[in-house]
């Protein structure tokens, strides 16, 4: 029984972990560079990160892997680091982890007359497809006082391999005609 014990921490040990990290605080230049810092000497790896800036503040995601014990180590040292450069953070563990694929990009585009669930409707039908929305950038443009409000979306989206690209324009299509929208969907090459 002891043996069996030592081997499945052995395996526990030296088996990969993966934990996703997001700070949140005000865009300084050298906070990204010290969070990498404390992710390499607690012995992690980023596996992929994402950083947006925010009139004066950013965001940052990252997924990190290591050991169980590498793990533990930037759970406890990114804390520390986030309240000496008065960031928040949240860490939450997770598990395989794989890279998004890039052969399968798309820019979904809309724009027409804002009213609200517009945004909704559309992430909704995309979701039916298992199209999966990697950014979005909403923008509302106020004409006059007697007009609606305008509103312009771009999404950069990943798709299945095997979408059926045809299909998925053509009801994307009878979608934003029902919502008095516009719009395409460019696939990326």
């Amino acid at each position: 029984m002891l043996v069996a014990l030592e081997f499945t921490t052995k395996i526990n040990t030296l088996m990969k972990h993966q934990l996703i990290i997001t700070i949140l605080g005000a865009n300084k230049v050298t906070v990204l560079s010290t969070l990498t810092d404390v992710v390499c000497e607690a012995g992690c790896n980023i596996l992929d990160s994402r950083q947006a800036v925010y009139g004066q503040d950013f965001s940052l995601t990252m997924i990190v892997e290591g050991t169980q014990s590498a793990i533990v180590r930037v759970e406890m040292a990114i804390p520390i680091a986030c309240q000496q450069l008065d960031l928040l953070s949240m860490m939450k563990r997770t598990k395989r982890h794989a890279k998004q694929n890039l052969e399968h990009i798309a820019d979904v585009t809309f724009s027409g007359v804002d009213a609200v669930g517009v945004v909704k409707e559309v992430t909704q039908f995309l979701s039916t497809f298992c199209v999966t929305v990697s950014a979005l950038r909403l923008k509302t443009l106020q004409t006059s006082k007697d007009e609606q409000d305008e509103v312009k979306c771009k999404m950069v989206v990943s798709m299945p391999h095997n979408i059926d690209l045809a299909d998925l324009e053509h009801k994307f299509d009878a979608l934003l005609s029902q919502l008095n929208l516009q719009g395409a969907i460019k696939q990326n090459h």
